[in-house]
């Protein structure tokens, strides 16, 4: 695997032309040195993401580093860029990197708005890039305006560096000159075995000066043929065979220079072309009024933002982005396929040379946290198609083959592309079933209304698969089989729910039954779970897990550091009995094993930790392998030592809504997410949990995934839910069975 940095850093990433010196021979036609080193993605942190409202536009940009990192087309699992930049040279003395080489500052033009400036100063003091970002609302391009000024009065050349990852993977691409732009394209099978073809069309206002098409790594590539004289000396205009393309291209600037740029996508080269063109034609001030409209007009649409954020910019700031985010996540040819986030965690780390899953897929688990979220903010409309999603889509009617694994009639899979089930590998459905996904999916149809006869058919089936294989199953972290509280509460909610949507089908019989099971083990949890012989506080609060249905026995269960007791070993996912109305929020189990989990620790960390500043974050549980290395600071993949998952401000917001339950303020749990954000205001998966190793800084987000979609959802729920003093998603069928 290439690191992202490296790749960059190292000459391959993409982009530089300048002008030769006089008397220099250039080399010119084709790159012949094929075919590159390894490609990576980048990583997680995402300090900008958009894309228009419009389904006519079909084309998602992340921003990471001060930079353009992916670019998803034609739909929201296909990625077809790792990087984009600029490069800067004086011609004699430096060659800067932009990423590397400047302070970023993020800002939103528009709180209401997803659209970002990214102002990016050279750490020499030297120049300042400004670059502004939309997308097209009527055509497959992104649209950026740059503005280039020297800040010491020199003379500066600047190249634009692009690294194309076409088709989703970046090792079997072309690239060429067309005559006024840079084209590339890839072509690679990745849905239902049919040929997916991506061609990009990369154009300035200005026309490039200058221009190459090389190799990442080679003598070819542009990067590294500036860094060795300062000199751009090839100027090839195509590549001899497929391989890890780069391209770059010269645009003349003086003191202070205002340019756009185009980024056209399509099945072909005359599409994306097209594109670009249109794009450039309509102009900067156009498309970014018509993008900036798009989302007004939304965000006018929901719920007003309430007064637990209303009155604080950063609070505030961070729900608008919340609820844009998960407008965004909605693939634009299947509506309602939400990816859970549109990066690949420590995405640096990992080969970027053929498709990668990252969060770039649909869970249903994660559906339903955004679908709940949406439904407390006013959209309603969204939440019902991720519904429909669900059963039309990722629903499976006949047993399919998964990832080492077979999914049942009935079950709902690890998790599918934006596509669905049909049409996708065994390794696209993922490695096993959850029933909790299973459970949600039929929460969500009845919190949606989705109840009609067509679907209940489907509910029928899955319902009875759960009763029938339940309750143990592969819990929410993915990772353990057994009895888990956060699970069996879902399985719980979830029967009950099929009864309500069964007795408006007239079937009373199949939802006696399911109710009958949900009872039953709603009342033999705590016997399956709670044990009173574990090692923390007062030794009987709820596990994590159990396997056998013994929370007092000496069974083990085992992680990357080793194998330890099963009723050592605690999480918060108890939480969810009061969130889904199984249990009242006053019962004392539940209470009781609050302190106890917030206590528990492991070589890294208690479970609970309470920053300098009062905001309370929470690890998902003991040991923890899923996050960086302490020791050397690489991401999760590259199983550096010392290894750790870091701290999940989602977890806050569930706590929140315990505490809401309870009568009790939630304020320092919203707050706490809210300064996890990142620069563009997005909630990550995992934000920094030690002030003594300073991989990051501590309550920042790390190179996980951000925005993750499912924490946005849950903020906009605690935030609604505040407000209205109960929680929104607390499933009223649940509640009046149990007397919650």
């Amino acid at each position: 695997m290439i690191r992202w940095k490296a790749v960059l850093a190292c000459a391959g990433a993409g982009i530089l032309l300048a002008g030769a010196l006089p008397g220099t021979a250039l080399a010119s036609g084709t790159a012949t040195d094929c075919c590159g080193g390894g490609a990576s993605w980048a990583t997680g942190n995402k300090s900008a993401i958009g894309t228009s409202t419009t389904t006519g536009s079909p084309v998602w940009f992340t921003v990471a580093g001060g930079v353009t990192s992916e670019v998803f087309y034609p739909r929201a699992d296909v990625p077809n860029m790792q990087d984009m930049q600029y490069v800067v040279t004086d011609g004699t003395s430096f060659v800067d990197l932009e990423r590397d080489a400047t302070n970023h500052v993020v800002s939103m033009p528009d709180e209401k708005a997803l659209q970002y400036t990214v102002m990016n100063t050279a750490k020499s003091g030297k120049y300042r890039i400004t670059t502004d970002y939309v997308t097209d609302p009527a055509r497959a391009t992104l649209v950026t305006s740059t503005r280039f000024q020297s800040l010491d009065g020199g003379s500066y050349r600047l190249y634009l560096l692009a690294n194309p990852s076409m088709a989703g993977g970046g090792s079997n691409d072309n690239a060429w000159w067309d005559g006024s732009g840079l084209l590339a394209s890839g072509t690679e099978t990745l849905f239902g075995g049919t040929a997916t073809t991506v061609v990009s069309a990369l154009r300035v206002s200005t026309g490039f000066t200058a221009h190459d098409n090389g190799y990442s790594g080679a003598a070819s590539d542009c990067l590294a043929d500036l860094r060795a004289d300062k000199t751009l000396n090839n100027q090839f205009d195509n590549v001899s065979g497929t391989g890890n393309v780069v391209q770059c291209g010269q645009i003349p600037v003086g003191a202070d220079t205002t340019f756009t740029v185009a980024l056209g996508y399509g099945g072909t080269a005359t599409a994306a072309s097209s594109a670009a063109s249109g794009s450039l034609s309509s102009g900067f001030a156009s498309v970014s009024a018509s993008y900036r409209g798009g989302w007004n007009s939304y965000v006018s649409g929901l719920k007003p933002a309430p007064a637990s954020v209303s009155g604080d910019t950063q609070r505030r700031r961070a729900y608008y982005v919340a609820a844009m985010a998960l407008k965004t996540a909605e693939d634009k040819q299947h509506p309602g396929a939400s990816v859970a986030g549109l990066a690949t965690p420590w995405g640096d780390f990992t080969n970027g040379d053929q498709l990668n899953d990252g969060y770039h897929r649909v869970w249903g688990r994660d559906l339903y946290q955004q679908a709940t979220g949406l439904l407390a903010a006013g959209d309603s409309a969204q939440a019902k198609r991720m519904a429909q999603f669900l059963w039309n889509s990722q629903w499976i009617g006949s047993p399919t083959a998964g990832d080492g694994t077979t999914y049942p009639a009935g079950s709902f899979p690890r998790y599918t592309p934006v596509s669905g089930v049909s049409g996708a590998s065994a390794q696209q459905l993922g490695c096993c079933e959850q029933l909790d996904q299973d459970a949600d999916a039929i929460l969500l149809a009845w919190l949606t209304g989705l109840t009609d006869a067509s679907t209940y058919a489907k509910v029928k089936t899955t319902a009875g698969h759960i009763v029938a294989t339940g309750p143990d199953t592969t819990e929410r972290w993915e990772e353990q089989y057994g009895k888990s509280p956060s699970s069996v509460a879902a399985e719980i909610a979830g029967l009950i729910a099929a009864g309500a949507i069964a007795r408006a089908n007239g079937d009373t019989a199949s939802a006696s039954t399911w109710e009958s099971t949900a009872d039953s083990w709603r009342n033999s949890l705590a016997g399956w779970t709670v044990t009173t012989s574990d090692y923390w506080g007062g030794h009987t609060y709820y596990e994590r897990l159990d396997r056998a249905g013994n929370p007092n026995d000496t069974a083990t269960i085992c992680f990357d550091e080793g194998c330890f007791y099963e009723h050592d070993v605690t999480d918060f996912g108890f939480l969810d009995l009061v969130r889904l109305g199984i249990r009242p929020a006053g019962d004392t189990t539940i209470a009781n094993s609050v302190a106890p989990a917030a206590a528990a620790s492991d070589g890294n960390s208690a479970m609970q930790v309470t920053l300098p500043n009062g905001d309370v974050y929470f690890h998902r549980y003991p040991h923890d392998n899923y996050g960086e290395s302490t020791a050397n600071c690489t991401g999760w993949p590259a199983g550096g030592g010392q290894r750790f998952g870091r701290l999940w401000p989602v977890l806050s917001g569930e706590r929140g809504e315990y505490e809401l339950a309870n009568g009790r303020s939630a304020a320092v749990y919203l707050k706490s997410m809210a300064d996890s954000v990142n620069d563009g205001y997005f909630v990550p998966e995992q934000v920094w949990d030690r002030a003594d190793v300073g991989c990051f800084a501590l309550g920042r987000p790390t190179g996980s995934a951000g925005p993750l979609m499912w924490a946005e959802g849950q903020y906009l729920r605690l935030a609604q839910s505040i407000d209205a003093g109960h929680n929104l998603d607390t499933p009223s069928i649940v509640k009046s069975r149990y007397g919650t």
